[in-house]
């Protein structure tokens, strides 16, 4: 794989990926989507057919990390390093261009949601589950949860923990199950097979976080939240921005070491 197909796929997978699975998001949370309320089983699995999706359309080109977490493991597991900038540059890049993507399909629905009293506030505001989110998350706006993941209950060693936990499974699953013939990247049964281990990690594990298991994931989105133009959009929480991606980091180089010990 050449360094432009590396960034290239990347950038179109997790473009993808973001775009799906904030997509779901966006459709289970915001007032005016005929898919509000649908809960958290349709953004477990609206995640989980995204990583497919991507995986399915990136993997031609570049193996379909799509999560530098998934690079750094791969780095560590066979010792090259060369490519793992390309690889998150592409990662970081298609992750907020997806985010993006995300706005522009529910740019109406975006106002809607956020010029309403009882989401935001304001005089004859009641209220809301919104609201008592927010209050929960502190810094974050009421749509933050659709860019970026967010703890439910702030305990920094908890929820970092978490984060590596869920990683760690995601990491095993994939270099003991998921790898193409050449170990570069996701194959095409390993598509279906991490699909179905993110829709078993955020049904299992998403509770305390929503999940991240991907720093690009996280970041990027996040960055496009600061970035665009909402209307009453609140804080990006950057306070806790650092957790979904130091935890995944670790969590990937942790799965690494467990594979090379155990499997290699």
């Amino acid at each position: 794989m050449s360094s432009s197909d590396i960034f290239i796929g990347e950038t179109i997978g997790t473009a993808i990926l973001i775009l799906l699975g904030g997509g779901v998001c966006a459709a289970v949370t915001l007032k005016a989507s005929k898919a509000r309320n649908a809960g958290w089983l349709a953004i477990a699995f609206g995640w989980g057919f995204a990583v497919m999706t991507a995986v399915y359309i990136s993997a031609p080109l570049s193996g379909a990390h799509l999560n530098p977490a998934v690079t750094l493991a791969l780095a560590i597991k066979d010792g090259g390093w060369d490519n793992v900038p390309i690889y998150w540059a592409g990662q970081i890049l298609g992750a907020m261009i997806g985010a993006a993507l995300v706005w522009v399909a529910y740019y109406g629905q975006f106002h809607a949601h956020l010029t309403d009293r009882e989401i935001v506030g304001g005089p004859g505001a009641q209220a809301t589950k919104a609201k008592a989110v927010e209050a929960q998350e502190k810094g974050a706006g009421p749509v933050l949860g659709i860019f970026s993941t967010g703890p439910e209950v702030p305990v920094v060693w908890q929820n970092l923990a978490t984060e590596i936990i869920g990683t760690v499974v995601l990491i095993l699953a994939i270099l003991t199950q998921g790898l193409n013939a050449n170990g570069d990247g996701l194959g095409t049964l390993g598509a279906l097979i991490t699909a179905f281990v993110v829709v078993s990690i955020g049904l299992s594990l998403g509770g305390p976080t929503g999940y991240a298991i991907n720093p690009a994931r996280d970041l990027g989105p996040r960055i496009v939240h600061a970035l665009l133009p909402l209307p009453n959009k609140g804080g990006s929480d950057w306070g806790y921005a650092w957790i979904p991606v130091v935890g995944p980091l670790i969590g990937g180089a942790i799965a690494a070491g467990i594979y090379n010990v155990a499997f290699a």
